[in-house]
């Protein structure tokens, strides 16, 4: 019998259940954490590919640190976590590493 963890993340659109041990339909995803809210940014089937975009992510927003801080505007967090295909929000789309700066994150 396999223990499956399950977290629960809350999304204006749908909820998500991301799984520690997964069947064929696992991916893997990128999240962004901006305050309590947190999105799907983008979507692999590989974890390497994963960790490296969300590596390219956190680099791109360190460049905007400074910017953000002095604006008071908080600065968004990424991690990668194993998601169904299933539990992907319908007309979900990939969130740009700095689309909160353009409004892009609501």
């Amino acid at each position: 019998m396999t223990r499956r963890r399950r977290v629960t993340f809350s999304f204006p659109m749908a909820e998500l259940t991301l799984v520690k041990q997964g069947n064929e339909d696992r991916l893997w995803a990128v999240l962004a954490h901006l305050g309590k809210q947190t999105r799907v940014a983008e979507v692999y089937r590989s974890h390497a590919q994963a960790l490296e975009d969300r590596d390219w992510r956190a680099r791109e927003v360190r460049a905007y640190e400074d910017f953000l801080r002095r604006t008071r505007q908080e600065v968004p967090r990424y991690s990668v976590a194993p998601i169904r295909r299933s539990d992907l929000p319908r007309r979900w789309t990939p969130l740009p590493a700095l689309g909160f700066l353009r409004g892009q994150w609501a």
